[in-house]
C-alpha cells in the first residue's frame, strides 16, 4: 500500500476539525534549539518527575500538590539530589505533603543521574536534547528509557513535547492511523516499528516542512474519534 500523501491527511483533518484555519489554530509550536537550550537541568528533573507521577495517577492531582514536590526535594536541584543519601529519600516518600509512592520517588535520584551525566557530556541536559537530530527522534526516546527510570513508553516522549522539544506522539490516534496504513503492524515500541514510524514522520515532514508536533496532531485530527 503506497504511504498517503501529507496533503491528503491535511486536507482530511481540515474537513473534520471545521476549516484549515480552526485546524491551524489547535497547532502546537516547538521551541527553537536556542530556546531549549536556556532550560535548567532541574526543570528537565521536575518535568520528568511530575510525569512518572501522573502516570497512572489523576494528572490534576498531581498539579495540585506539585508546588509541595518543589519543596520537598529542594526545587529538583541536580547536585542536592545526587547527595542525599537512600534513607533520606524513603524518608520523604513517607511525607503527606507529595504523593506517597516510594517506587515513583526513588526515580527521581536515578534520574538526576541520567541529566548530569548528559551534562558532562554535552554542557547541559537541555543542549543534548535540543541538538538531538530530528530524523533520529525514536533514537532520543530510547535513550531516555535505557538511561532513565520509568520514562519509556510515552512518559519520556510526553516529557519532551512538554518542555517544547519537537517530537511526534504515538497517542492512540496516531498509532491507530499507522497501523490502519500498514506503516506499523508489530509491537508499537519494537525497533522495527519504531524505525518504521520515524521514516514515515521523516518523510512527510519533507512534503510539507512542518515540525514533527504538528503532523503528529494533524494526523491525530485526521483519524480515530475526535470530530467536531
Amino acid at each position: 500500500m503506497a504511504r498517503e500523501k501529507f496533503a491528503q491527511i491535511y486536507a482530511r483533518a481540515a474537513e473534520r476539525k471545521g476549516g484549515e484555519s480552526v485546524l491551524e489554530s489547535m497547532l502546537s509550536t516547538p521551541l527553537s534549539s536556542e530556546q531549549l537550550k536556556l532550560i535548567g537541568d532541574d526543570r528537565w528533573l521536575a518535568a520528568f518527575t511530575q510525569k512518572v507521577f501522573q502516570s497512572g495517577i489523576s494528572w490534576q492531582v498531581v498539579r495540585n500538590k506539585w508546588p509541595n514536590f518543589e519543596e520537598v526535594f529542594f526545587g529538583f536541584d541536580i547536585e542536592k539530589m545526587l547527595l542525599m543519601p537512600t534513607e533520606m529519600w524513603e524518608r520523604k516518600a513517607t511525607d503527606p505533603a507529595i504523593i506517597r509512592h516510594l517506587g515513583k520517588v526513588m526515580t527521581i535520584p536515578e534520574n538526576a543521574h541520567m541529566i548530569h551525566q548528559a551534562s558532562v557530556s554535552h554542557g547541559s541536559f537541555a543542549s543534548m536534547v535540543a541538538d538531538w537530530p530530528q530524523d533520529d527522534i525514536t533514537g532520543l526516546w530510547r535513550y531516555l528509557k535505557k538511561h532513565g527510570k520509568r520514562l519509556g513508553g510515552n512518559t519520556g516522549l510526553y516529557t519532551l513535547r512538554i518542555m517544547g522539544k519537537d517530537t511526534f506522539i504515538l497517542s492512540q490516534d496516531v498509532e491507530s492511523y499507522l497501523r490502519n496504513t500498514s506503516i506499523i503492524d508489530g509491537g508499537r515500541d519494537t525497533l522495527k516499528s519504531l524505525n518504521a514510524t520515524q521514516a514515515a514522520f521523516s518523510e512527510w515532514q519533507q512534503e510539507s516542512g512542518r515540525p514533527l508536533c504538528q503532523i503528529s496532531q494533524i494526523i491525530a485530527f485526521s483519524n480515530g474519534d475526535n470530530r467536531i
